[in-house]
C-alpha cells in the first residue's frame, strides 16, 4: 500500500465521520455537551480531511491541484467557526454557524462531486451544477439559522 493510498483511505474516513458528526450536531440543543464535544470531534476530523487532502493533491498535483486550494478554504471555515466560539469573539455566534455549517456545506459538494456519477438520481445532474447546488441550497438555510439565533 502506498502513501496515496494511505492519505486516501483516511481521507474517507474522516470525511464519512465528519459527514455523520456534522449532521448529528445540527440536530442536538445547542448546549455544552453534546454539541460542543461533537463539535471538537468534528473539527480534528475535518483536521484530518484537509491533511490527507494536501498530501493527495502534492502527490497528484496534475490531476488533483484543485484538492489543495478547496481543502484550505473549507477547512479555513471549519477553523474560523471553531476559532468564533473557542476565542469568542465579537458576534462569534454567528461566525461559528457560518464557518461550520460552510465547512459542511464543503464536505457535501466533495461527495456530490466525487461520487455524484455513481448516484442514483443525482448521476442525471449536469456534474458541473454538482460543484453548485450545496451552496446554492446551504447559504439560505445558514442565513435563516444565523437570524434566528439572533433575534433569541
Amino acid at each position: 500500500m502506498n502513501i496515496y493510498t494511505v492519505f486516501l483511505i483516511t481521507h474517507i474516513i474522516a470525511g464519512s465521520f465528519c459527514l455523520v458528526a456534522g449532521a448529528i450536531n445540527f440536530s442536538v440543543k445547542k448546549v455544552r455537551g453534546y454539541h460542543t464535544k461533537i463539535g471538537e470531534w468534528y473539527h480534528g476530523g475535518y483536521f484530518v480531511i484537509f491533511i490527507t487532502s494536501i498530501g493527495m493533491a502534492i502527490i497528484h498535483w496534475s490531476e488533483s491541484a484543485y484538492l489543495f486550494y478547496i481543502a484550505i478554504f473549507s477547512y479555513g471555515l471549519a477553523l474560523f467557526g471553531y476559532l468564533a466560539r473557542k476565542k469568542r469573539w465579537n458576534s462569534w455566534l454567528s461566525m461559528h454557524i457560518g464557518g461550520m455549517a460552510g465547512s459542511y456545506i464543503g464536505i457535501i459538494t466533495a461527495v456530490l462531486v466525487v461520487n455524484g456519477a455513481n448516484i442514483p438520481l443525482i448521476n442525471q445532474i449536469p456534474s458541473l451544477l454538482l460543484w453548485f447546488i450545496p451552496t446554492i441550497i446551504g447559504t439560505p438555510i445558514i442565513i435563516f439559522v444565523v437570524n434566528k439565533q439572533l433575534s433569541t
